[in-house]
């Protein structure tokens, strides 16, 4: 039977973080995909914790995980109130025009 050991969770990992550098170079345009590709980097990250985590049996990287979890949340929460209101300000979330915003 296939057993699934940290080799296998830091492959899936570096997919993830790999996507999320991918769709930000790639990407310049977008500022909701900018944000997604962020937290896929934040996602991977949070997998190799949880994964040293169980293999070495602490629980520090898993609490670190929660961190990471509640900081992503919140960038989410405010990244997503300032798009709202950037939209309705502009009708437009297109990252060429963020720099108009001042104040």
């Amino acid at each position: 039977m296939l057993e699934i050991d940290l080799g296998h969770y830091l492959a899936v990992a570096a997919i993830l973080f790999t996507l999320g550098v991918f769709g930000i170079f790639v990407n310049r345009k977008n500022v909701i995909i900018l944000l997604m590709s962020i937290e896929l980097l934040l996602l991977a990250v949070n997998i190799n914790f949880v994964a040293f985590s169980a293999h070495l049996g602490d629980l520090s990287g898993q609490v670190f995980a929660m961190f990471i979890l509640t900081v992503a949340a919140a960038e989410a929460a405010v990244g997503l109130a300032i798009l709202v209101v950037f939209f309705r300000n502009r009708g437009d979330i297109s990252v060429d025009h963020v720099n108009m915003m001042k104040g």
